[in-house]
């Protein structure tokens, strides 16, 4: 199974959108699936109010922190991957891309964790 529908997969499972794109690079990240669980437990619904970054998004800069932290900040990296995902999400905050105010919803959630495991694993093949 794709690794982008294997979080789609995750998040109709039980998991919230941060969880479900941390959990479908546990291989890579060789840490155990509750630990990425609880890592991402109050990511989920845009860092639990709405009004944050979407939690798939925030579960991609995660796994760019685990697989590519080697003592120096990942700022560049990590605002490549936002662009990509606004780029294709439309936005960035989770109540924006949902249209909460506007009725007008940008992105489903499962479409925010295809789009934020495509960004990432677009940007780790380049390197």
């Amino acid at each position: 199974m794709e690794r982008k529908e294997l979080a789609v997969s995750l998040k109709k499972n039980g998991y919230n959108c941060c969880q479900a794109v941390l959990s479908a690079y546990g291989e890579e990240t060789g840490l155990p699936d509750e630990t990425l669980r609880r890592m991402g437990a109050a990511y989920g619904g845009g860092m639990g109010n709405m009004n944050g970054p979407c939690g798939a998004l925030c579960g991609a800069q995660m796994v760019l922190g685990l697989l590519r932290y080697e003592g120096r900040p990942l700022h560049a990296a990590a605002r490549r991957i936002q662009a990509g995902f606004v780029e294709k999400t439309g936005g960035q905050i989770c109540r924006e891309i949902k249209g909460i105010d506007t009725g007008r919803m940008l992105c489903p959630c499962e479409d925010c964790i295809r789009n934020a495991v495509e960004t990432l694993d677009a940007f780790l093949s380049e390197e």
